[in-house]
């Protein structure tokens, strides 16, 4: 672990997200000849450590002392220390603590090098089925009902893949406000204890996916992967078939220009260009 500084090095080594043998060679290198790991919980990480018999010291680092432990942490790489950061599982950093940390080091010139490795994110989308062209993770979603409903709707005509984090005691709610918000044909796929025994994928609209998780209170527990796609279903004009419809059966009954304002009105589009469609559509 030869660095081109005096400062020691910040390495960010992802950790396995189930099965222990997932963690690489590397890895365990790194957790073997650094000076200190920087751990989320101490308790958890002293368990894969013991594992596989490797006795570097360890440090907590979570959401509420990181401020302060990066200031402390950031000393001693520049004293010339080499540390490791680990979260509680997969890669630090993706919805854990370690962002204050890592941008103390660059700020200061510390060495900061990421190691590849398990991530409960890529790995589920990679398995879900659904568009993984272009995707956005937006980590947990909101707790309170109204702005997690607002969340969902925001993925109304994406066209693309959405990934979440949830937890076993919020999954329920979140999969019924699924239900009551998403557009009606989305897919969803629900992973479940990725990379453990009782690995589980589940896909279907919520409705589906809502009525598993009641089968069984079993199904409500581990951590999940949500991922939902919702399919693009407005044309080049931003207008959905639904306000196309809605614009043929106006023009029956009135002019088109008062049928596009209508519509228009009604869904928040532009009236000249649902007219301009109505010029070329409704002959």
């Amino acid at each position: 672990m030869q660095t081109t500084t005096t400062s020691g090095t910040l390495y960010i080594v992802p950790t396995p997200i189930g099965n222990l043998s997932d963690i690489s060679s590397r890895a365990l290198d790194i957790l073997k000849e650094v000076d200190l790991i920087a751990a989320e919980d101490t308790r958890h990480t002293s368990r894969l450590l013991s594992h596989y018999s490797i006795g570097t010291s360890t440090i907590s680092m979570h959401d509420h002392n990181e401020a302060a432990r990066s200031n402390q942490l950031t000393s001693k790489l520049l004293e010339g220390k080499n540390i490791a950061l680990v979260s509680d599982a997969g890669t630090p950093l993706i919805s854990d603590p370690g962002f204050i940390f890592v941008r103390d080091c660059r700020e200061k010139g510390i060495p900061v090098i990421a190691l590849p490795g398990p991530c409960a994110l890529t790995t589920a989308l990679s398995a879900s089925g659904l568009p993984t062209d272009k995707f956005t993770f937006h980590g947990f979603l909101p707790v309170k009902q109204q702005a997690k409903a607002e969340a969902l709707k925001l993925l109304t005509n994406s066209g693309s893949t959405t990934v979440f984090y949830e937890a076993p005691r919020r999954i329920r709610d979140t999969i019924a406000a699924c239900h009551e918000n998403l557009q009606e044909d989305h897919e969803i796929v629900l992973a479940k204890e990725i990379s453990k025994t009782f690995e589980t994928y589940k896909q279907g609209r919520a409705e589906a996916i809502l009525e598993w998780l009641d089968a069984d209170p079993v199904h409500q527990k581990g951590e999940f992967v949500l991922m939902i796609y919702c399919p693009n279903n407005l044309n080049s004009d931003g207008a959905s078939q639904e306000a196309l419809s809605l614009l043929a059966l106006l023009a029956k009954e009135l002019p088109l220009k008062k049928a596009a304002a209508l519509t228009a009105a009604h869904y928040g589009l532009k009236k000249n260009a649902l007219y301009a469609i109505g010029l070329d559509t409704l002959k």
